[in-house]
């Protein structure tokens, strides 16, 4: 069921959620581009290779939840029936797109509640990173980006349900690795040109054309012929 629709559609997602990820976790950027010593600051090559392990780590542990989500896919589908299995996990994966398209455009502020569900987890893993602190080498960079993947955000969780869907884990994986590839360009220069694009992110329009390209991109998935000839 690779079909590059899902990747790329994740990637989209990782693309446009980070617009609005800038509005709210501009500042955790921010912050890791501060607590880095001076040295490293000023030295863009050097900042740039840092902040290139921040997210790499980051993304492996987004990958890393894709795997565990596909997995609990895979024993949704093997404890309802195939057929019927992957026709909820469907309806779940598009209900969910078109709860991200919602969420960003700011239409459903409720789902915001979400990311409530992460913040006991992140209470126990916020003070690992702290004693990271100085981040002065690369390894410390990539085990802070690791746990930094693991921060509370209703988006990650949203694309998460939605890897859950993909039906098994290595699929689970690749949709939270086209996601987290996604939010790569927006991140990996929002230490250069973050005024520009916080504006943007503020700007409401921008975040309702990103919610209706989502909400589409889904409603157009569902009349995706089905890929599954499991014989």
């Amino acid at each position: 069921m690779d079909d590059p629709i899902t990747l790329t559609s994740a990637f989209l997602l990782g693309l446009f959620s980070t617009i609005h990820c800038i509005g709210m976790c501009g500042g955790i950027i921010g912050a890791l581009s501060l607590t880095l010593p001076a040295d490293i600051r000023n030295h863009k090559p050097r900042l740039f290779s840092f902040i290139l392990t921040y997210n790499t780590g980051r993304i492996l542990s987004y990958a890393a939840a894709g795997l565990i989500a596909g997995a609990i896919g895979t024993g949704v589908l093997q404890s309802s029936g195939f057929e019927q299995g992957h026709t909820i996990l469907r309806i779940i994966g598009i209900s969910m797109m078109i709860a991200i398209g919602l969420y960003l455009a700011g239409w459903l502020p409720q789902l915001a509640a979400i990311e409530k569900v992460g913040k006991p987890v992140w209470q126990l893993i916020e003070p690992v990173g702290r004693k990271l602190m100085p981040v002065d080498s690369l390894l410390k960079a990539f085990i802070y980006g690791m746990i930094w993947g693991w921060l509370p955000c209703g988006l990650v969780y949203f694309v998460l349900i939605w890897a859950l869907t993909a039906g098994d884990a290595i699929h689970g994986a690749m949709t939270m690795l086209a996601f987290g590839a996604g939010t790569l360009p927006t991140l990996m220069t929002a230490g250069f040109m973050t005024s520009w694009l916080t504006r943007f992110a503020r700007s409401s329009r921008a975040r309702q054309i990103v919610g209706l390209l989502i909400i589409l991109m889904a409603i157009g998935s569902l009349f995706l012929p089905m890929e599954h000839h499991h014989h």
